[in-house]
Formats: structure tokens, sequence, C-alpha cells
């Protein structure tokens, strides 16, 4: 296929200063892993797709939810992770339960 360029892993992304790897991140509306620190220019490399251990706060714009296995999970401008859908851009999928109000790293799957 002469069209292909690559497959969605360390693809380098604008990401903004201060970003460190392993580091949650959203590029417009793409959810991203960052694999590498920002550089200079504020890139990195990042991860497009799999599953990572992430803190994922039991939240959403009302207050304190429950995570359940299966929800959808919204990342913040600051790469907080919550079930806020109102406020924040689509970020992936939880593979685990968090207490409602609590602050737990339970694995997440990456959304597209």
């Amino acid at each position: 296929m002469k069209n292909f360029v690559q497959i969605p892993n360390n693809v380098k992304l604008t990401v903004g200063s201060g970003v460190v790897s392993g580091q949650p991140v959203v590029v417009g509306q793409i959810p991203a892993v960052a694999i590498t620190d920002a550089d200079s220019s504020n890139q990195a490399a990042c991860l497009l797709e799999g599953v990572f251990s992430l803190s994922v706060v039991a939240t959403n714009n009302a207050g304190d939810v429950a995570v359940a296995e299966g929800d959808a999970l919204y990342i913040d401008g600051s790469s907080v992770i919550s079930k806020d859908a109102t406020n924040d851009t689509f970020f992936g999928y939880a593979l685990a339960a968090v207490t409602s109000g609590a602050t737990a790293t339970i694995n997440v799957l990456l959304g597209q």
C-alpha cells in the first residue's frame, strides 16, 4: 500500500512543555501517552494505542462517582483522568473499578 505511513507507535506530537515519559496527554482530540520527555520544541514521542497503568480520579462534573470496568474516561488539560464527559476530552476505557471519590492507579485502554 503506497499511502501507509506507520503503525501508531512512536508518533511525534506537540504535547506542551514539561510533559514527561509515561504521562497521559491529549493533542486536540487525540489521546496518547508520552514515551519520551518533551523536547525543547515541546514535542514527544507518543503511543496512540495500548493499555497503560494510569492514575484515575473517580469523579465527574457533578462530584464523586464510581468508575466501573468498561466506563469511558476523559482527560483534562492537567492530565487528570476522570469520568467528566462534560468538561474533558475522551481518553479511553477503565479496565478496573475505582471507588467513588477515590484516586487509584488502574489499567486504561487508550481509546480512538
